[in-house]
């Protein structure tokens, strides 16, 4: 039975997920929403069935499997990985996951604020200016290792898969100093499913946010 994987019509919180997903070779299916046009930006399309799907915390994104009912993106993260084996080995590992999740979102989140800001414009500059002293910490976090906890792929090498690939659309030229984070890019996008998945019509990059963000929401 296929799982399925609800959220809106963006790439938003929930491509990580994608990734992982087709990386494991899931069987899944999208259940995607849309959020009305300016000036109204109507969410009945969610809302109409918010609370009816039985999920503890109503939320997108959510993930169906079986009885199996989650929400939060990294829970559903982990869901997935605890069943292939992808959340780490050795309590190093563990502890390397544990901080890169939470930086991660750190990091993700106040891009986010910025990007769905009435002053955008006002508040990109000391942003960029900040940007590079965070992909220095990326960088001297991963050190020469291949993937962030270790010798192994884990599922946090998704969530900083698609970190720095947004951020990099932010700002085109933020990994041209940190000669590993751009190694990294390539060494993950080159996974014989990951590559596979972004050449085939399932491949859903942009845009990034909804329709009321100032950047990136068409």
């Amino acid at each position: 039975m296929a799982m399925t994987l609800g959220y809106w019509d963006v790439r938003g919180l929930a491509h990580a997920i994608r990734l992982l997903l087709e990386y494991t070779d899931s069987k899944y299916e999208e259940k995607k929403y849309t959020l009305g046009d300016a000036p109204d930006y109507d969410r009945s399309q969610w809302l109409s069935e918010k609370f009816k799907l039985g999920l503890d915390f109503p939320n997108l994104p959510y993930l169906f499997d079986g009885a199996q009912k989650v929400t939060q993106s990294n829970a559903i993260l982990r869901y997935i990985a605890r069943k292939h084996n992808l959340c780490g080995e050795t309590e190093e590992e563990k502890i390397r996951m544990d901080i890169l999740e939470n930086e991660i979102m750190d990091v993700r989140m106040y891009n986010i604020r910025i990007c769905y800001s009435p002053d955008f414009e006002k508040l990109k500059p000391d942003y960029l200016k900040g940007l590079p002293d965070k992909m220095k910490q990326f960088s001297q976090f991963l050190g020469k290792r291949s993937w962030f906890a270790g010798d192994k792929l884990t599922y946090v090498d998704f969530l900083a898969y698609d970190l720095l690939d947004v951020l990099r659309l932010f700002e085109p030229k933020c990994l041209d100093a940190f000669p590993n984070l751009k190694d990294f890019m390539v060494r993950f996008g080159g996974l014989e499913k990951i590559s596979a998945y972004t050449k085939s019509s399932r491949f859903f990059p942009r845009p990034l946010f909804l329709k009321i963000a100032m950047w990136d929401n068409k």
